[in-house]
């Protein structure tokens, strides 16, 4: 039982670190349009970071579920 929940965890966890992934690259394009307001650009710049965070923070969590799954 603990494997399946694991096993769900480790799903869940890599789902929302590849969306974080999908934001991040969003608002680096963003913070790189010259066309965009400074105030955006620097907003985007700023959330482009956080998403980063949030995509390793995922993907470590992810990490962590599927070994141990494995046990």
């Amino acid at each position: 039982m603990e494997t399946i929940k694991n096993a769900a965890n480790h799903i869940s966890e890599t789902v929302q670190g590849t969306g974080a992934q999908a934001s991040k690259e969003a608002n680096k394009s963003v913070a790189k349009d010259s066309n965009a307001s400074l105030s955006s650009r620097a907003t985007a710049a700023k959330d482009a970071v956080v998403d980063k965070k949030d995509e390793t923070f995922h993907n470590i969590k992810a990490d962590a579920h599927k070994e141990a799954a494995k046990h």
